[in-house]
């Protein structure tokens, strides 16, 4: 089923003004996209990618989103398709796909779940949801799934089948924003992360995905 880029994409923005709630706000929405510590980036795989490991790059920490020095670009053509294992249990509410104000960035995005080691073969299988994308150079627009599609996914399939008329595709991050579930003794792992917590710690963003999200 097909969700459009217009109506599921919402941004964030006051103008040229300045807001009190804003530095607030990133720093809360910086915790929401952590996903991308929950990858099982030894398993992690980018079909198609000219470079060697560049898909990986991608995911970071969404303060990070504007490195342009971390990228993927397409090879042989403008399709990419990665393979995104977690290590665990994640409900996925949001994407954020960023890429260059031109004809380089993807303009479909095809979502799977649970289907490890896909290929581009395995493409032709109906995605859980497609988005049409806008181009976003600097990572402001959200794309919100269907929760109760990806409530329980511990593997994703991010296909990305054509762009803006470029030969190839180029993305410079994508985020991952939803709730996640360590697979096993996660009562455990949330009491040691209780009595080890010290509140002069200013690493808290690491330990909120773990114990925020656990319902």
């Amino acid at each position: 089923m097909r969700a459009g880029g217009g109506g599921a994409a919402m941004a964030h923005g006051h103008g040229p003004g300045r807001c009190r709630c804003c530095g607030e706000e990133a720093a809360e929405r910086g915790a929401a996209w952590g996903l991308y510590l929950r990858i099982d980036r030894q398993r992690l795989q980018c079909l198609n990618e000219r470079r060697e490991g560049s898909g990986a790059t991608v995911f970071r920490p969404w303060e990070e989103r504007g490195d342009r020095s971390q990228f993927v670009e397409s090879d042989d053509d403008e399709e990419l398709l990665f393979n995104i294992p977690f290590t665990g249990s994640v409900k996925l509410k949001g994407v954020i796909v960023m890429g260059e104000d031109d004809g380089t960035h993807p303009a479909e995005m095809r979502l799977f779940r649970n289907i490890p080691h896909m290929s581009f073969d395995d493409t032709a299988k109906e995605p859980e949801q497609t988005f049409s994308l806008s181009r976003d150079p600097l990572g402001e627009l959200e794309y919100a799934t269907k929760i109760a599609r990806f409530s329980n996914v511990y593997h994703l399939s991010m296909h990305f089948p054509k762009n803006f008329g470029a030969e190839t595709t180029k993305i410079f991050y994508i985020g991952l924003k939803g709730e996640w579930t360590e697979a096993h003794r996660h009562e455990v792992t949330i009491c040691n992360y209780e009595a080890s917590a010290n509140p002069a710690d200013h690493k808290l963003e690491q330990i909120t995905p773990q114990t925020h999200f656990i319902s």
